[in-house]
């Protein structure tokens, strides 16, 4: 892995796992919210589980697929910074995180899945064979 592709992943773990920080300290610390701890466990923490092994393992197809769920909590801290003035410190914090991990993520899938010979065949490419 070259120095380049290491930095990636560096950026989409790093940002990743304090992304999941920010979303436990915000979903349980603070007490902004009137929902059970059931609900907010199941909608915002165990989401950002579902690729955690694969990202620790260093699988580039888990950092693509891994941006879907990121895009969730990108249009809720979108939404967070329009319709609550009081809580625009953790939107913006989470905003902030998801876009550093969407790209360390993006990057990193494309590099490293290149290094490994990794992708989608090109169709004219298939063609001539």
């Amino acid at each position: 892995m070259t120095k380049e592709i290491r930095t990636y992943r560096w950026l989409a773990l790093s940002s990743y796992f304090a992304l999941f920080a920010c979303v436990l300290l915000w979903q349980f610390a603070t007490g902004y919210s009137e929902q059970s701890v059931l609900f907010r466990t199941l909608f915002w923490v165990v989401p950002l589980l579902f690729p955690m092994y694969g990202m620790v393992k260093g699988k580039p197809y888990t950092h693509a697929w891994a941006n879907f769920i990121l895009m969730w909590y990108f249009l809720h801290s979108l939404t967070m910074l329009y319709v609550a003035p009081e809580q625009r410190f953790w939107a913006g914090t989470e905003l902030i995180l998801t876009t550093l991990a969407f790209a360390g993520c993006t990057l990193y899938a494309r590099h490293q899945g290149r290094a490994l010979g990794l992708g989608l065949k090109k169709l004219k490419d298939e063609k001539t064979k």
